[in-house]
This record gives C-alpha cells, structure tokens and sequence, in this order.
C-alpha cells in the first residue's frame, strides 16, 4: 500500500483541521437532532400509546441505544484506522452517518406501520452510533497528528467545538419549524433537519476527500511500526490507562446531556417553560462553548492540559447544584447566568480534552485506545444521562439528586485525569520551528499507566 508524503506542507494544518471540524460539526448536527426529537416528537410519534412519562422513557431510551453502539464502532474503525490510515476511516463514518440520518428523516410514523417504527428507528439509532464511534477518534487524530506541538492543544479543541456548532445547528433547524402549528410539527415539520443533513453531508465529502493522510501513521507506516492487532494491544498492554480515560470523560458527558437534551424536557415539563425559550437557552449556550472551546485548548499549549482539565471537571461539580437554582427563577435572564457558570467549566475540561487523550496512547495503537476509551466513557454518562435524570427527577420529585449525580460525576473525572499523563511529541514532529510568540509548557516525562 503506497504510503502518502508525511513532510510538512504549507497550510495543510489548516486544510485539515478544517475538514475534521466541518466533518465532526455535521456529525454531531445529525446526532444532536435526534435527541432533540427525542425529547419533544418521538414521544407522540414513535410511542403515542403510553403515558406521557413512560413515552419520554422510551423515546430518551432510543438515544441512548446509540451510545451503546459507539463503543463497537470506535473498536472496528479504530482498527481500521490503526491499520489503513485515519482518512479513508473518515470518509466511511461520514457516509454511515448521512444515510442513516436521511432514513430517520423519511420513517414512518407508528400510526402508518406500527410496531416497525420504533424497531427500525432503533436500528438507525445504532447506524448513528456506530459512525460516530468511530469518527470522533479519527478527526482527533487528523487534526492533532498534523498539528505543531506548540498548537496541538488549539487545533484538537477547534475540533472538539465541533460539537457545540453541531448542537447550534441543531437548534436552529428546530427553531426553523417550532413556530409551525403543533399538527404540522408533528406530522412533518420534524422532520425537515433531518433532510437537510444531506446538502450538508455532500459539502463534508467534498473537503474531506481532499485532505492529506496523518504525517504520524504515514511516518509509523513507512517504518513498519504499524500493527495488526491494534484493539488486542490496547486491550492486553493498556486496559488501566482505557478505564480511566473512560472514567475521565464522565464528567463532562453527564453534564452537557443534562444540560442540552434532558433540560429540554424539565424546562417544558417541570418549569412549564416555552419550548422556544429552552430551545434559545442551548442555543447561547453553545455560542458561549464555541468560543470558550478552543480559548482553553490554546492555553493549554501554554500551561499544562492536564491541570487545566482537572480545574474544570472540578468545577462543574461545584456549579451543578447553582444552575439548577437559577432555573427555578423562571427568569430567562438568571438561568442564562447559570448555563453560563456551568458550561464555562465544562468548556475547560472538554476544551483539553481531544489532545490530552490523544497523547496517552503510543501512535501506533492511539486510534483503537483513544475511541475505546473515549467511547465507554460516553456508554457510562452520556448515554444514560437523560434517563437518569428523568428517573431521579420521577423518583425524588426535586432536582437536588440530578444536581448530586452530576457532581459526583464531574469529581470521578477530576480523579481519573489525576493517574493520565501525556506522552512526549515525536521527534520528527518536535524538532519543527514552533510558531511565532508560542513557548510550550513543559511536558511531563512519558508515562502511562502500565
């Protein structure tokens, strides 16, 4: 297999992150819609013949089949992605993703075909797990692998904001039609985001096709320093450094699904809030991360990435039980205050995040443990989340154990990254010239957990 040129060429840093960003930002657009129809349409569409509550459930249970699919999906791309390079992995994640999004947008509902409707919306909803299994650890890597090591933290968070303009698409899609009569909302208007993926998608393939293979696996391929049981020697050589990132990511996964997807459901149910005033929340809301994303990911390159995840894990536990607080004001002005104490924190420890994980694992085995890590840890809090929160809220009748949940969560994160640390940046990658006005901190000599 003929191996791409990994010396360094002009702009291609920037091609790169470009690509990854726009690719990921779709990704997560697609992702982000359905859980947006998760809380307000699929109840009444999917599962009309139950209570209301158990209907929220069930439909909140369809988003979560997705996180438990991601996992067997960053282990097969991953491997994939270890073996034949990060690109062509990419472009597969992509295309799974689009189509299965289309077909949520085209299923009939459970009046016309019933009980095929919610198996196969099921169905999709593993499709969708199963791409963005394996697309995130990709688009990571492309963007940090290609990156100076005085800009790696600044690139793989321009990557990780792909998730806010992702949810910010999403909300705005959802805006688009929320003015529609209830009947049309239902019967169709829902469905109008999910066919707009496609003009999206089409652009992504267009960017994405023309960018270059990681210089990294391009150089480890050259030297035969590949291997061809990635997802083995991850398992059998690095499985304590799998479960704290799994552990590490849990903080930041409880609080965004809290925060963006299940607060849709408290803020309308439970505050009796407008639907359009939740969906305009999480819509500032995610300006606010966009930008604050990549401001945390290049001061890290200044100051250590690990310190500055910590800090933010930390205090997210701290700020939980305060947004909850100013939510009960009912003042759109006060609980705009407490989205911003609670996600400024979580923008911190997701901002670093990308880069941080990336660089605990060797080259040769990273896309296998950074999906695998970083995939359990989205099984073990983001997928179940908003079915906890809805369970402690119908439990409890108060928010203060969704508040202690999303504390305890954030602290187990803070613990984990203490036992990670990053490996140093290859040689042929160091010895570059670093960019004008950039002194990196110090790193931590290479260790591991094994």
């Amino acid at each position: 297999m003929t191996q791409p040129d990994p010396s360094p060429a002009p702009g291609r840093p920037v091609r790169v992150v470009s690509a990854s960003l726009l690719g990921t930002a779709i990704e997560w657009y697609e992702f982000f819609i359905y859980g947006t129809a998760a809380a307000l349409v699929f109840p009444k569409v999917f599962f009309p013949d139950n209570d209301p509550r158990i209907a929220t459930l069930l439909s909140l249970s369809t988003f979560a089949v997705a996180f438990m699919a991601r996992p067997i999906g960053g282990a097969i791309f991953g491997l994939l992605g270890d073996r034949f390079g990060r690109k062509p992995v990419l472009i597969a994640t992509l295309a799974l993703m689009g189509c299965s999004t289309l077909a949520i947008g085209l299923l009939p509902s459970h009046g016309s075909i019933g009980i095929a409707a919610p198996l196969l919306l099921v169905l999709l909803r593993v499709l969708q797990g199963l791409s963005l299994g394996g697309e995130y650890g990709g688009a990571v890597l492309m963007s940090v692998e290609h990156a100076h090591p005085a800009r790696r933290g600044l690139f793989g968070a321009l990557v990780n904001t792909g998730a806010g303009w992702g949810l910010l698409l999403a909300n705005l899609a959802f805006l688009a039609v929320s003015g529609m009569s209830e009947e049309a909302f239902l019967a169709w208007g829902w469905r109008v985001p999910f066919w707009l993926s496609v003009v999206l998608l089409v652009a992504c393939f267009v960017v994405r096709i023309r960018i270059s293979e990681s210089p990294e696996f391009a150089r480890a391929a050259a030297r035969g320093q590949t291997t061809r049981a990635p997802l083995r020697e991850v398992v059998t050589r690095h499985w304590l450094l799998t479960i704290l990132m799994m552990l590490s990511y849990a903080g930041a996964g409880v609080v965004f699904y809290v925060g963006t997807v299940y607060v849709l459901t408290y803020g309308t149910s439970t505050l009796g809030m407008s639907r359009a005033t939740m969906l305009t929340l999480v819509l500032l809301i995610n300006v606010v991360t966009i930008v604050a994303i990549p401001a945390f990911g290049a001061l890290s390159d200044r100051v250590s990435r690990k310190g500055i995840f910590i800090t933010g894990a930390v205090a997210m536990a701290v700020f939980s039980p305060v947004w909850f607080l100013l939510l009960e004001t009912r003042s759109f002005a006060w609980m705009l205050v407490g989205f911003v104490l609670l996600f400024v924190p979580y923008a911190a420890n997701y901002g670093v995040m990308p880069t941080f994980f990336a660089q605990v694992f060797p080259a040769p085995v990273r896309y296998s443990g950074l999906s695998l890590g970083y995939t359990l840890g989205t099984v073990i809090s983001s997928a179940i989340a908003p079915l906890i929160a809805t369970s402690l809220l119908s439990a409890t009748g108060t928010w203060t154990a969704i508040a202690v949940y999303m504390c305890v969560a954030a602290l187990v994160s803070a613990v984990a990254a203490v036992w990670m640390h990053e490996l140093p940046a290859p040689a042929a990658a160091a010895d570059e010239r670093a960019p004008a006005g950039f002194a990196p901190a110090a790193k931590t000599p290479a260790a591991t957990t094994e």
